[in-house]
C-alpha cells in the first residue's frame, strides 16, 4: 500500500510540472499565431519548391535559407521586449529615414532587375530590401506617437501631428521610387492612427482630402509631364497600370499583358488544381513573376480555389489570432504595433491576391509567407516573432 502511495504521489508531481511547463509555453507563446505562421510557410515553400521545377530564377535552397535566417530572426525577437521603443520615435525616425535611402549609399547599393532599391551586406554577400524593415519600422514610430494620447485624440493639432510624422517616411519611399512599398507603409500608418482615437469627423475628412489629391495628381500629370518634357508625378508605366486596372482589354500585348495571363492562371486551376508542376502559364513562360509578385496566380493554377480556400484560411487565422494579442495587452504601444503588423499583413495579402484576380492595380508587392524572396521572408518572420514577443509580455508585470 505505501509504495502504491509513494507512485500515485510521484504521478501527481510529474502531472503538475507537465501542467505548469504546458502553461508557461502557452503565456509564453501564442499557439494559433505560431501554427498559422508555420502553415504558411509550409505551404509557401511547398509552392516555391513547385515553381524550381520550371522557374530557373526560383531557387528553392535560397528560398529555405531565408527560411532559416528568418527563423533566427523571429526567435531573436520573441525574445527581445519592445516596450523599450515606446520612447525612441525620434530615434527610429532618424534610422527609418537611414535605412529608406542606404541604397543609395556607395559601397552599399545593389542593382536587381535594373531598380536601386537593395543593399548588399558588406562581408556576406547577401543582398536585402531595406525598405522591408523600414514597414515595421514605421509602425512603431506611429505607435508610440499615437500610445502618447491614451487612445484619445482631443486636438486636430495633434491629429494632423500624427498624420505629418507618417508622411515622413510614406514620403521618403516615394522619393525613392517605391510607390508599392509606400503604400503599404501608409496603410499600416493610417490603421495605427485610427486606433489611436482621432474622431470619426477628422478620419473622413482626412479620406476626402487624399481622394481629392489623389484625382488631382492624375488630372495634372499630362500636363506637368509635357511642361516639363519628363515625367514628374507618375511614371509611366505606373500609369499604364492604372489604365490597364480600369480596362484589362485596352493593352493585352503590352501593359495588361501580365494580368491577363494572371487571370487566364487563376481560371485554368479550377476547383482542385492542375497538379504540382503542371502549372502550364508559369511552366511556359506565359505568365511573368510567377514566383513572386503573381505567386497567387501560380498556386491557384495548380491547387486550384481549394487551394487558395485554405490560403486564405491561413491567413485569417494568422491576423483574427493577432488581433487577440492586441486586444490581451496591457500596453496601448504594444497594441498600436500588433494592430501597425495586422495593418501591413492585410494590405499585402488584399493587394497581392487583388491584383492577380483584376481587383487592385499591379505593384511589386509580395504576398507574405508565400512569394519568393528573402528580405520580404526575413521581415514576415520578424513580424512573427514581434507578435509572439508582444504575446509573452502582454502584461505589466510581465
Amino acid at each position: 500500500m505505501a509504495q502504491a502511495a509513494t507512485s500515485t504521489e510521484s504521478l501527481k508531481r510529474v502531472n503538475k510540472s507537465l501542467t505548469a511547463t504546458r502553461g508557461s509555453f502557452q503565456r509564453s507563446i501564442n499557439i494559433p499565431v505560431l501554427l498559422s505562421a508555420i502553415a504558411l510557410i509550409a505551404y509557401g515553400a511547398v509552392v516555391i519548391w513547385t515553381a524550381s521545377l520550371t522557374i530557373a530564377d526560383a531557387s528553392f535552397s535560397r528560398h529555405l535559407l531565408g527560411i532559416g535566417l528568418g527563423a533566427i530572426l523571429g526567435i531573436i525577437c520573441w525574445k527581445f521586449d519592445f516596450r523599450g521603443f515606446a520612447n525612441l520615435s525620434t530615434a527610429l525616425l532618424v534610422l527609418d529615414i537611414a535605412i529608406i535611402f542606404s541604397p543609395y549609399i556607395p559601397g552599399l547599393s545593389y542593382n536587381a532587375m535594373g531598380m536601386t532599391g537593395w543593399i548588399q551586406i558588406p562581408f556576406i554577400g547577401l543582398t536585402f530590401q531595406p525598405v522591408e524593415l523600414a514597414k515595421i519600422l514605421t509602425v512603431f514610430i506611429i505607435s508610440a506617437l499615437g500610445a502618447q494620447y491614451n487612445g484619445q485624440i482631443d486636438s486636430v493639432r495633434e491629429y494632423v501631428k500624427l498624420c505629418g510624422m507618417l508622411a515622413v517616411p510614406f514620403g521618403c519611399i516615394l522619393l525613392a521610387g517605391d510607390l508599392g512599398s509606400g503604400l503599404v507603409v501608409f496603410f499600416s500608418g493610417a490603421v495605427v492612427i485610427m486606433m489611436s482615437g482621432p474622431k470619426k469627423e477628422w478620419v473622413l475628412s482626412t479620406i476626402a482630402i487624399l481622394i481629392g489629391l489623389v484625382a488631382l495628381l492624375l488630372a495634372a500629370d499630362s500636363v506637368v509631364d509635357s511642361i516639363f518634357g519628363r515625367d514628374m508625378l507618375l511614371k509611366q508605366y505606373q500609369m499604364n497600370r492604372l489604365l490597364v486596372f480600369i480596362d484589362p482589354t485596352a493593352d493585352t500585348s503590352g501593359a495588361g499583358y501580365n494580368l491577363m495571363q494572371s487571370l487566364i492562371a487563376v481560371g485554368s486551376g479550377g476547383f482542385f488544381g492542375k497538379g504540382i508542376g503542371a502549372a502550364s502559364q508559369a511552366g511556359e513562360g506565359f505568365l511573368p513573376e510567377a514566383h513572386t509578385d503573381f505567386v497567387f496566380a501560380l498556386l491557384s493554377e495548380e491547387f486550384g480555389f481549394a487551394g487558395a480556400l485554405i490560403l486564405l484560411a491561413l491567413f485569417a487565422v494568422l491576423i483574427f489570432s493577432t488581433i487577440r494579442v492586441a486586444y490581451r495587452t496591457d500596453s496601448l504601444f504594444l497594441k498600436l504595433a500588433a494592430v501597425g503588423i495586422v495593418g501591413i499583413w492585410l494590405f499585402q495579402i488584399l493587394e497581392n491576391i487583388g491584383m492577380c484576380i483584376g481587383l487592385m492595380p499591379i505593384t511589386g508587392i509580395p504576398l507574405p509567407f508565400i512569394s519568393f524572396g528573402s528580405s520580404s521572408m526575413l521581415m514576415q518572420m520578424a513580424n512573427v516573432g514581434i507578435v509572439q514577443s508582444i504575446w509573452r509580455t502582454r502584461s505589466k508585470a510581465a
